[in-house]
């Protein structure tokens, strides 16, 4: 595989995995709308970590940690391909993005589908990995 295109898969991944945040927040619109109870195995926000956040307050805590991740996943994957941003910004970005997205995760453990978490824990872990063990080469960001 060459560089150029192991780069825009990883982009796009990237990118896939903040774009995914909008679905928790759709799903938290949908339960907030008193539409339904149950979203899909989605339920309404509420933190094991702070009991005491509950009702819209929970909701908008949520709401806050997914469009955070999608917004900072979404610059990661732009740093990452070098469009609008530069490349080496890239790791801060995914860091950063990283971290915000599994502290919501840990927050509202057990809120969401099973599938859900796991998957986006093991991607958040990937990123991590990634920016802390300089992966992907720079031939592969320079492509």
């Amino acid at each position: 595989m060459s560089d150029q295109t192991l780069r825009w898969l990883i982009g796009a991944a990237i990118l896939l995995h903040g774009i995914a945040h909008v679905g928790a927040i759709g799903a938290l619109w949908w339960l907030g709308s008193g539409r339904a109870t149950n979203a899909g195995g989605w339920t309404a926000a509420r933190s094991w970590v702070v009991p005491s956040l509950v009702g819209s307050r929970a909701t908008y805590t949520a709401v806050t940690f997914w469009l955070v991740s999608l917004v900072g996943f979404s610059l990661t994957a732009l740093a990452f391909l070098g469009i609008v941003l530069p490349v080496e910004v890239w790791r801060p970005l995914s860091v950063g993005a990283a971290i915000v997205s599994t502290t919501g995760i840990v927050m509202f453990l057990g809120t969401w589908p099973t599938f859900n978490t796991l998957a986006a824990l093991a991607v958040n872990v990937a990123v991590l990995v990634a920016a802390f063990v300089d992966w992907p080469s720079a031939s592969v960001l320079a492509s």
